[in-house]
């Protein structure tokens, strides 16, 4: 048989506790998703080098999208050094990805769109266009 663990995942505020199921925004749950796929994703894979997230902002406000970029920027600079990182991000969100842009933490992404014939093309651009450099 199958082993099965009880967890709660609960919100700090203060010294105050306070569990989040059923009292949670739809943001909150995906901050609160990515965050313990973040942690389980540092405690099992030590050498793992790719990290993917898909469209991370949905249901997210303005503040927590501008909270997650300023994350992301964090998590890409700690590993910066490790040989081989990727962050796959899977957006349609053109704010985040201009406020990752502000923030200077990468050289390029690709760009996915359809031609005048409808044929999908991949594009590498410069992060910095995005930026107004």
């Amino acid at each position: 048989a199958g082993r099965s663990y009880n967890y709660r995942v609960v919100m700090v505020c203060g010294d105050a506790e306070m569990e989040m199921r059923g009292r949670c925004s739809a943001g909150q749950r995906v901050l609160a998703s990515l965050i313990i796929r973040l942690a389980l994703a540092d405690s099992f894979c030590v050498q793992c080098g790719v990290l993917a997230l898909d469209e991370p902002t949905t249901n997210l406000d303005a503040a927590n999208i501008n909270g997650l970029a300023e994350a992301l920027a964090a998590l890409i600079e700690q590993r910066r050094g490790r040989s081989k990182f990727q962050l796959i991000l899977i957006t349609h969100d053109e704010d985040f990805v201009n406020h990752l842009s502000r923030l200077q933490v990468c050289d390029w992404y690709y760009h996915i769109h359809k031609d005048e014939q409808g044929c999908s093309k991949i594009e590498r651009r410069d992060m910095r266009y995005l930026a107004g450099a």
